[in-house]
């Protein structure tokens, strides 16, 4: 039974290496899919759009379906979304089957969100929980740096910069000539059939919902969204997601259309550094919660994140290629301590409250396109300081928020010794 069980938490580690993966490839791929279908940025705006739409879509819904039908049954129907969409891209590699594949992926990856977290409790032991959540998010963090990197190598393969081996040309000769980018769709096409054959042969446990992952019922919603805190809390998380990813998927082009870096090997390794640094950073955010109050934190690291897009947006090329990444070091510890003042601000209906929080992801599909929107009229550098604002509000946070349980803390006097007598 136990090795059943470390199995499973393998299991999930490699799900949420898979989410990550497919989820941040977006990011380095703007810049050439805009080359590629001739994109304005409005159009391209829509392709995080698109995926990020489906997570706040389907988000309560997921937890409903975990809930009626069991996790096996929702991870399936999730590989399958996953399936189906990056199958879409690699046969029918055009713009508006890259939107509705998205989207369908978007789907996916939500209801994969939804089950994997309550599973790792279930599978792991609520005892190890914490430990097994924090692994799961530097796994994550490890995809994320990893994505851009092979993006990047499969691309300076296809153009002849690098030479070309078995297994990336086996990929490469599956598409277009002139869409070589397509080839990881194909990767990802059987990734996801051996995720479901998987899955369909391994015996999931049966997860019983804490009380704080149960989805509510309609007027537990209707009651939670009354409550001007939980829209405060709801915009926090539209802002950092809409901010995380707007950085993300416009930094590759704003380093090109500025400064004339490459998208395949400046851009991306860009893209990944953030990704990575964002990791790191959430170590160190989980060291600083346990010394000071979650409210400084966030208002700490995101006056400091404000400076470091300020230097991207503003600085020198040297500047911006080492900025965009080190503001993904200072966005690590948003979502989770604005995510953890937001249920410490009710005394119920935690459930449903993680919910209408999830659906705050929806900031990742609303964001970057009005950033894409507004870069065709005024200048990408110009839109992109749009984020001064998402920031902003999210320092804000730390100024407002009033949570009935703080963070707990320890007391670096007791220590090392000190006391206020001495």
């Amino acid at each position: 039974m136990r090795g059943q069980r470390a199995a499973i938490v393998v299991y999930i580690l490699a799900v949420w290496f898979v989410i990550s993966f497919v989820t941040n490839i977006i990011g380095p791929l703007m810049p050439t899919i805009i080359g590629d279908f001739r994109l304005s940025l409005a159009l391209a705006g829509f392709l995080p759009f698109s995926f990020f739409l489906a997570y706040g879509l389907i988000s309560i819904p997921a937890g409903i379906a975990v809930e009626k039908y069991g996790a096996k049954r929702a991870l399936l129907a999730a590989f399958a979304l996953n399936l189906a969409g990056s199958l879409a891209i690699a046969l029918v590699p055009n713009y508006a089957t890259v939107i509705g594949a998205l989207f369908v992926i978007g789907l996916g990856m939500a209801m994969l969100q939804v089950v994997i977290n309550p599973l790792m409790r279930t599978a792991g032991g609520e005892a190890h929980f914490a430990f097994f959540s924090v692994m799961g998010q530097l796994v994550f963090g490890l995809a994320s740096f990893l994505s851009p990197l092979v993006f990047s190598g499969l691309m300076q393969r296809a153009s002849g910069e690098v030479a070309r081996d078995g297994a990336w040309d086996a990929l490469l000769d599956l598409s277009p000539t002139a869409l070589p980018w397509v080839s990881l769709y194909w990767a990802f096409t059987a990734i996801f059939v051996a995720l479901v054959a998987l899955t369909w042969g391994m015996n999931i446990p049966r997860i019983e919902l804490a009380s704080d992952e149960r989805a509510g019922t309609r007027d537990t919603y209707a009651k939670l969204f009354a409550d001007r805190h939980v829209r405060l809390y709801f915009l926090g998380i539209i802002a950092y997601v809409g901010t995380e990813q707007s950085l993300a998927n416009w930094m590759s082009q704003f380093l090109s259309v500025y400064h004339g870096a490459s998208p395949i090997v400046e851009g991306a390794h860009a893209v990944g550094l953030f990704w990575g640094l964002m990791s790191v950073g959430c170590v160190l955010g989980l060291l600083l919660l346990k010394i000071l109050d979650s409210k400084l934190v966030l208002a700490i690291f995101s006056a400091v994140a404000i400076a470091s897009v300020a230097v991207a947006l503003f600085g020198t090329r040297e500047a911006a290629l080492l900025a965009f990444p080190a503001s993904g070091f200072f966005l690590s510890v948003m979502f989770s301590v604005i995510f953890s003042l937001a249920l410490n601000s009710v005394s119920q209906h935690h459930g449903a409250l993680s919910g209408i929080l999830c659906m705050g992801i929806l900031g990742g599909a609303i964001v970057p396109l009005i950033v894409g929107m507004l870069g065709d009229r005024i200048g990408l550098r110009a839109a992109m300081t749009l984020v001064f604002i998402t920031i902003a509000y999210i320092f804000s946070i730390g100024i407002w928020a009033r949570p009935l349980v703080r963070n707990d803390t320890v007391d670096l006097s007791r220590i090392f010794g000190f006391s206020k007598q001495s």
